[in-house]
């Protein structure tokens, strides 16, 4: 039996800090997260994934896509172009209202979020020091749209402009015709999509938590034109309950998840409900993800209607949004998935170990093959065993630096089994499986061994 592992996993703002400093570094030493052009100076707030980042980025949108789209008779897929018709912005009012509020010290001409600054209702802008310098001499506000400008074709002019996607619903909204023609779906159903969306940001920053270039994963769900209140909100707070259901599934801390009704001057004109999902990072509490009601508005913007095909009336349907984003979520399960511990070692003393707790089904690596040593005849017992394997999970091969290390770092990547090949294995044709979570040691056939790992991943 395991001996007891002592977990420590802290939430008080210092310890808080300094974890996500911890995390920042793991995921630039691991693989997960590196920063952007770097070999050229980098550039602000640009981040690339490395092989592990991308493997959990993949799963966390794979997850995300069975949940929402396979596992439901009433929701269809859509991959829609990044550039869009500049109609359709000014139809949806993003040109005209997609903006942020811009100021700038006159001392340093550092530029901030106005919203941002006053966050504090009660304090003015000529009591908010500067970030950076700390003088208190500001601009007046001004308008920003934060929209991402490009030309269309060799020419550059004003006809030719166009912008890249500040969010991906405005296609789902534009593509309702064609999508109630192929699916032929009756309401209530929805239309998902997983892709990027670009935003000039005033101020990105927090590692990946705000960004210029991110992904999104958004629904469009579309109901009858309500006749009460009860009649949307069974679909609001269904979607709601849903949203929880995922982040759980997903690992994400649900201690650190609140729930935050957005008060009415603060929502979109447009809606009537909206519950920002928040989270409790170390740099505070933030939108994660976005529930709302928005009426009749997007696609009355666009012209749009829906006939029944039955009754062969014609409406406005109204929509409920759920909104996910790719980067916040990965850094949610990133603080939610570390820990740190005092592990017991063959000799009785204990020593610390990172380890990132991903659920099994989420971790980027499933089993890691490890040669005991670097002897001929191990590594190629070893690479047999992974060839057999690496159809089936994914795995990852390691052969350098002693066997302590080489645990160690699955341990920090959140691989749950890694498979040991040792001289005993080329007699007995067994290996060494140990669980990651209670560091517990199996030992199993080789010809066992997929079904073992199988049954334990599933």
């Amino acid at each position: 039996m395991a001996k007891k592992i002592k977990e420590t996993h802290s939430t008080d703002s210092t310890s808080s800090l300094q974890a996500m400093d911890k995390i920042i570094a793991l995921a630039k030493n691991r693989g997960f997260i590196f920063a952007g052009s770097e070999i050229y100076g980098g550039l602000a707030n640009s981040w690339d994934l490395g092989p592990l980042g991308t493997e959990l980025k993949r799963n966390i949108k794979d997850l995300w896509w069975k949940m929402f789209v396979e596992s439901r008779p009433d929701v269809v897929g859509l991959d829609a172009n990044i550039i869009m018709s500049t109609k359709a912005w000014e139809a949806s009012g993003h040109l005209k209202n997609f903006n942020d509020e811009l100021v700038e010290c006159r001392s340093c001409h550092e530029r901030q979020r106005g919203d941002e600054l006053e966050a504090d209702k009660k304090k003015k802008l000529d009591d908010i020091a500067c970030p950076k310098c700390g003088n208190k001499d500001w601009t007046k506000p001004a308008m920003f749209n934060t929209m991402f400008k490009t030309n269309l074709g060799p020419v550059e002019s004003p006809e030719n402009t166009v912008y890249l996607r500040p969010e991906t619903a405005q296609a789902m909204f534009v593509d309702f015709p064609e999508i109630v023609r192929v699916a032929r779906k009756k309401l209530p159903f929805g239309i998902a999509q997983i892709g990027k969306a670009f935003r000039n940001e005033i101020t990105p920053g927090n590692f990946i938590f705000r960004l210029r270039e991110f992904e999104q994963m958004e629904i469009e769900y579309f109901i009858e034109p309500p006749k009460t209140k009860k009649d949307w909100e069974k679909y609001f707070d269904g979607w709601l309950k849903e949203i929880h259901t995922y982040l759980e599934t997903l690992g994400v801390d649900m201690k650190r998840v609140k729930d935050t009704e957005v008060a009415k001057e603060d929502r979109a004109h447009y809606s009537e409900r909206t519950v920002d999902i928040e989270f409790v990072y170390p740099f505070g509490q933030k939108e994660l993800y976005g529930l709302a009601y928005r009426g009749d508005y997007d696609l009355k913007a666009h012209g749009l209607k829906y006939k029944d095909p039955e009754s062969g009336k014609e409406f406005i349907p109204h929509v409920i949004e759920p909104s996910f984003g790719v980067e916040r979520t990965l850094l949610a399960l990133l603080l939610s998935a570390y820990r740190e511990e005092d592990a017991p070692t063959a000799s009785g003393d204990t020593e610390k170990r990172v380890v990132m707790k991903f659920p099994k089904e989420i971790a980027p690596v499933k089993v890691a093959i490890l040669p005991l040593s670097n002897k001929e005849e191990l590594i190629k017992e070893s690479k047999s065993v992974w060839e057999n394997l690496r159809g089936h999970f994914a795995t990852e091969y390691d052969d350098t630096q002693s066997i302590g290390k080489r645990y160690r770092r699955q341990d920090e990547i959140g691989t749950p089994y890694c498979v040991t090949v040792d001289f005993e294995s080329l007699e007995d044709k067994k290996v060494t499986v140990r669980d990651r979570d209670t560091m517990k040691q199996d030992r199993v056939e080789i010809s066992k061994l997929e079904g073992y790992l199988a049954g334990k991943l599933k």
